[in-house]
């Protein structure tokens, strides 16, 4: 890629069975392909599909988000989270590298150069900076097992992505009725009440009778088990107070250190007759020990990440050792020493657990009758000219209505920070809201809305038309969403048609 560069200074559920594997240290550690195996976990274009080549692919997802190529991650891992994106991104990878062989899709050298030219990961204020390249070739590429020829080929099956989805993309419009529909949809202003309705409101009336419980008792008693029970001993690998503080290259090369030693560790426990604790011994770790924990209520020595209690549960007597789980700050090696297998439940030790289970289906049930009636109550009264009225029968049928802060659909959206609290004088679930009024008109009631054990219904009293100055900037970018996502729907279709022309299929089932 440096060469290429200096010529041109002026570039789901078969799949998820397949990536049902381990990827770890997909930033910091080669990975160690004698501890991760090569067995077979498919097949695909007649060919094996193995663990190793999905982990080869995988990696290249993660250079493909260092890199700033967004697009194109979230396009070939569907946006999947966690281990499912990745292994999305690697089998999608390779179809989309069959289909560009198949359809003669070779992008020039200088189309490559161009592109990494503008990659974000080698962006400085004056635009490329090749200080930024060498560094990053020197110092990430490495630690993730990959070379610079790994960043040609990603903006190679970027390119030849881009052309698959412009030839998908020719004939896809939007209609000017269909635009002007949904623009003014998005960002009219709403004005909407609410009747909530909540489940534990009804749990008074309801009454559980001993036949009741006798009857759920046996017609669930296979599920209705003790929560099955683990105790693991586990090493710990993690970065020094002062190695916390740090940041960049530092912080990678000391998680580099720390992965190469979980590495080495986890090979000693293959090697035949290998013990947990004196392998440990071996490495000068020290072992700790959990007590028994069940998956909803792990251990306190396994706080420091969800994953872990996770980890614990997936070991078993044949494989009680697991890979290294990569938290924060480190990484964690756990090793089962003992389990407390599920038993069934008598009547008596599920009774407390069944009386609640009834009351809150029953709950729930009565309250949706409740909400039901309310609304064609209220329909009723506003269609009809002698009808009492919106407020007098909701104040008939002892509701409480709330309104809520005027809204627009997109515009909420869009200015709403992620991840933050909703803002003081806004529902929490105020998207659940907009999903109910969206396609109502003016004076419309929505049907019950289920929300976890409560839920709500909402009358859209008015809508007013945007009085925004820049609706047409607004309107034209509006266009472009609504078109890029007709264009990503036919992209995702037909890499899910050719993933079945590829004879895609999963080894595990």
């Amino acid at each position: 890629m440096m060469k290429l560069l200096r010529r041109h200074k002026d570039w789901l559920m078969i799949v998820i069975a397949i990536l049902a594997i381990p990827f770890v240290f997909y930033f910091v550690q080669r990975p160690d392909y004698g501890a991760i195996g090569r067995g077979d976990v498919g097949q695909i274009y007649g060919r094996k599909l193995t663990q190793l080549e999905i982990d080869g692919n995988a990696r290249l997802g993660s250079l493909a988000q260092a890199l700033g190529m967004s697009d194109f991650w979230e396009t070939l891992s569907l946006k999947q989270p966690g281990n499912a994106g990745y292994g999305t991104f690697a089998v999608n990878l390779i179809v989309l590298r069959h289909e560009a062989q198949r359809l003669g899709l070779r992008p020039s050298p200088s189309e490559l150069a161009d592109v990494v030219r503008r990659l974000p990961a080698f962006q400085s204020e004056t635009g490329f900076d090749m200080n930024k390249f060498s560094d990053f070739v020197r110092n990430a590429l490495g630690p993730m097992g990959l070379g610079e020829e790994h960043i040609e080929q990603l903006v190679r099956d970027d390119l030849s992505l881009k052309e698959i989805k412009r030839l998908l993309a020719a004939g896809i419009t939007v209609s000017k009725g269909e635009l002007d529909e949904n623009f003014q949809r998005g960002y009219d202003k709403f004005y909407v009440t609410v009747i909530r309705f909540r489940s534990g409101d009804f749990d008074k009336d309801i009454k559980v009778s001993d036949e009741d419980v006798q009857k759920y008792y046996d017609a669930h008693k296979t599920e209705l088990k003790t929560e099955e029970k683990r105790k693991v001993q586990f090493v710990q690998l993690g970065l020094t107070e002062e190695q916390k503080k740090s940041t960049g290259k530092d912080r990678i090369d000391a998680l580099q250190k720390l992965a190469d030693r979980a590495t080495d560790f986890t090979q000693a426990l293959l090697e035949k007759d290998a013990a947990f604790k004196q392998s440990a011994e071996k490495f000068q770790l020290p072992v700790h020990e959990t007590g028994e924990f069940t998956a909803a209520s792990p251990d306190p020595e396994l706080k420091a990440d969800p994953q872990l209690s996770a980890a614990a549960f997936k070991l078993s007597v044949q494989e009680p050792n697991s890979d290294p789980v990569q938290v924060a700050d480190g990484f964690y090696i756990l090793h089962l020493t003992g389990t407390s297998e599920p038993r069934p439940l008598t009547l008596e030790e599920a009774k407390p657990k069944i009386v609640e289970a009834l009351k809150k289906s029953r709950s729930r049930e009565l309250m949706s009758t409740k909400a039901a009636e309310l609304v064609q109550q209220i329909r009723e009264a506003t269609k009809s000219p002698a009808g009492a009225g919106l407020e007098a029968t909701i104040q008939k049928a002892g509701a409480k209505p709330e309104k809520i802060p005027p809204f627009s659909l997109m515009e909420e959206e869009k200015t709403k920070p992620e991840g933050k609290e909703p803002k003081k004088d806004e529902p929490a679930d105020l998207a659940a809201i907009k999903d109910a009024v969206a396609f109502l008109n003016a004076g419309e009631i929505s049907d019950f809305s289920p929300s976890g054990e409560n839920g709500f219904i909402a009358v859209l009293e008015k809508r007013e038309p945007s009085t925004d100055a820049n609706a047409g900037e607004k309107k034209a970018a509006f266009e472009k969403r609504i078109l890029d996502n007709k264009q990503r729907i036919v992209l995702y279709e037909w890499l899910h048609e050719r993933q079945q022309a590829a004879g895609l299929q999963s080894s595990k089932g």
